[in-house]
């Protein structure tokens, strides 16, 4: 078998593209169905414009992004940016005091929120989707790197599965 060409949308020379065993990367090139997954499969390169991981589908960074389960924001920390954390506790004697609902008991979740200079304590019931402000937990936080110590605190204070 002698040398392949390889091509590219409309018969354009590709040669940054590497020819697989079947010759199958000519009909690949042109992005046509079957050729074009037994070329992702053979290791040739991945179609102009295609997404891949953090990038968008025209090759520019993602721009900001939740993180699922993290907590908080990916670019997160700035002065005005939003910023939360969460975790799950019981409520000890008393539960805890909310401004909308009163008092809520057992299985709660805990959000410490941070932003334009304020920290902001809430909670749920437990996998519920409304959340409640818990009373007197709001308070000015000149450096939201002290969210980290402010929801520690909040969570030990709050977190009494033993009464």
């Amino acid at each position: 078998m002698g040398e392949q060409a390889v091509t590219g949308t409309g018969d354009a020379p590709a040669p940054e593209a590497m020819p697989d065993a079947a010759g199958d990367d000519a009909a690949a090139a042109t992005g046509s169905g079957d050729a074009a997954a037994a070329r992702a499969v053979g290791g040739g390169a991945p179609a102009p414009g295609a997404t891949t991981a953090g990038m968008t589908a025209d090759g520019r960074p993602a721009g900001s992004a939740e993180v699922p389960g993290a907590g908080m924001n990916a670019d997160a920390g700035g002065a005005g940016s939003l910023r939360e954390l969460t975790a799950d506790l019981v409520a000890g004697p008393g539960g805890v005091m909310t401004d909308e609902v009163g008092v809520v008991t057992g299985e709660l979740t805990l959000r410490t929120s941070y932003a334009d200079g304020r920290v902001r304590l809430s909670v749920q019931y437990k996998d519920a989707d409304e959340w409640y402000a818990v009373t007197g937990g709001s308070a000015p936080l000149a450096d939201p790197a002290g969210l980290d110590a402010v929801h520690a605190v909040a969570v030990a204070l709050l977190h009494r599965p033993e009464g």
